[in-house]
């Protein structure tokens, strides 16, 4: 069927109500509807932040901490008005966090997560903001604290069992996103393989339609079936309970696209697109305006705001520092062992590149025997390298060459988590070779990474790892950074 053929068919209007009595069907055996599950979720916090109210307070002045700190006794009367208070605007934090949304009922570790952060910031906020306008009776902070604790426990125990009821036999398909994919590519790829992966079934993924310009043919396995092609996709959504449309070809005629999305709109179906033509830092991709007309485009990411910014500084200021008392003596130690193995400069300097390209020299521990490189030139480090040092294996297994960049972080030259920088000489040809590779230089490196805590140091593929830096750049928290140095004490597995 041509083109044309294909676009009367999807702009077709005759089966509006056919497709909404079949998703009504489809769930028949389920009495209420997802926001009824919506509401429940947010009255139960509710009284989870309203216990955990109550067990702060009796934690905090009937309790062995009793005595702790200075404070006036009070009544539990007069500290209703601020549990009160603390209850509700926690649950109001939470749904700023967009944890009540029948789209995210099943998705228990991106609630939990949500749920853990949003409790963390009320927290913060809520003693600031009692400290700051004086509330009488004075709150205890203590008290703020343990409030903060017990919310947490309380509502992500709760939160457990209610998704426990929510994956029952007939509850949990009515709450799934009957996915249907139109079209195929590396994209979709990724996206199918996430969704499969997804251990709280919130999506049920029905198969696939060809649009004539698909890659590969569809998956490669027999568990996402092709349904047909792009003229049946009214009938799909007519007859499969169709939720969500998922289009990851974009090659087809505009008008087929154009018709597909108001075939969507019409059957109240999420239409969603993988911006394909995007193949790097995706998540910066935001809608704007220009001069009335608009616009798709990677707009910014976590480090390009100055606030973020100066946190990382801030955290690689005081982390550096303290990194340099500490390991000042372990320094020491290994540096007159080096020189008693090969006498000689025990500190290696060596050409990096840095944030947006700008070189600078990064400091080591020497690990190698004098002039290494004379013969080889330069090249990564190998496994049984024979121009390691006896104690440079030992070294590099436990990072200890790498202590000295603590003083590169010092200057501002490093921090201390971001991607591994590499030498000018072995990456030249890489932006040409690996697709997005200078993406990874927008932020600082770091002395210690998210592939690299992932297992992919010295000699590995470097796709993955650029991968893996991209991820983090899209991704950064301070949280995320916090981790990643707490990793890196147990990841060790390719230190050569």
């Amino acid at each position: 069927m041509n083109s044309t053929n294909s676009t009367a068919s999807i702009l077709s209007a005759g089966s509006t109500l056919q497709a909404l009595e079949a998703r009504r069907a489809w769930r028949e055996n389920e009495q209420v509807s997802p926001h009824f599950w919506v509401l429940i979720s947010i009255l139960g916090d509710l009284v989870m932040a309203v216990l955990a109210a109550y067990a702060a307070y009796w934690l905090r002045f009937h309790s062995i901490i009793r005595d702790f700190g200075n404070f006036d006794a009070m009544t539990f009367r007069q500290y209703g008005g601020h549990m009160a208070l603390g209850s509700l605007t926690l649950v109001l934090v939470l749904g700023w966090q967009d944890v009540y949304h029948q789209n995210v009922l099943l998705r228990s570790r991106w609630v939990a997560s949500k749920i853990a952060k949003g409790i963390l910031v009320w927290t913060a906020g809520f003693l600031a903001i009692t400290l700051a306008l004086k509330l009488q009776p004075s709150i205890s902070r203590v008290y703020v604290m343990l409030n903060g604790a017990t919310a947490l426990l309380l509502i992500l125990g709760w939160r457990s069992v209610f998704m426990h009821c929510l994956r029952a036999p007939g509850r949990i398909e009515a709450l799934q996103q009957r996915t249907l994919f139109v079209g195929w590519n590396a994209e979709a790829v990724s996206l199918w393989k996430t969704l499969k992966r997804d251990r709280a079934c919130a999506f049920d993924l029905l198969g696939w339609v060809n649009t004539g310009s698909s890659e590969d043919g569809g998956p490669a396995d027999e568990s996402l079936p092709c349904l047909g092609e792009l003229n049946d996709v009214e009938h799909l959504i007519s007859t499969q309970a169709v939720d969500m449309v998922v289009v990851a070809d974009l090659h087809g005629p505009r008008e087929q696209m154009i018709a597909l999305a108001n075939l969507c709109e019409r059957e109240m179906i999420q239409f969603k697109v993988i911006p394909s033509c995007f193949r790097v830092f995706v998540s910066g991709l935001t809608l704007e305006t220009i001069a009335g007309t608009p616009v798709l485009g990677v707009t910014r990411l976590p480090l390009d705001d100055t606030l973020n910014v100066m946190v990382k500084r801030a955290l690689d200021i005081v982390g550096a520092v303290i990194g340099l008392v500490l390991s000042a003596p372990v320094i020491a130690i290994f540096s007159a062992m080096v020189w008693l193995e090969s006498p000689g400069a025990v500190f290696y300097r060596q050409r990096r590149w840095g944030c947006n390209g700008v070189p600078f020299e990064i400091i080591k521990i020497r690990s190698m025997k004098i002039d290494a490189e004379n013969a080889s030139g330069a090249q990564w480090c190998v496994k049984d390298d024979p121009r390691r040092l006896r104690i440079g294996a030992f070294m590099r297994k436990w990072n200890i060459d790498e202590l000295p960049q603590f003083w590169n972080v010092l200057k501002g030259e490093m921090s201390l988590v971001g991607p591994r920088p590499e030498r000018p000489e072995l990456i030249a040809g890489f932006k040409h070779q690996i697709p997005h590779y200078n993406a990874r230089h927008h932020a600082k490196p770091g002395m210690t990474g998210w592939a690299q805590v992932n297992g992919l140091r010295g000699d590995t593929d470097l796709s993955e790892r650029i991968q893996c830096d991209l991820w983090y750049l899209e991704n950064w928290s301070l949280w995320l950074d916090l981790q990643v140095m707490l990793l890196t004490f147990f990841k060790r597995d390719n230190a050569y």
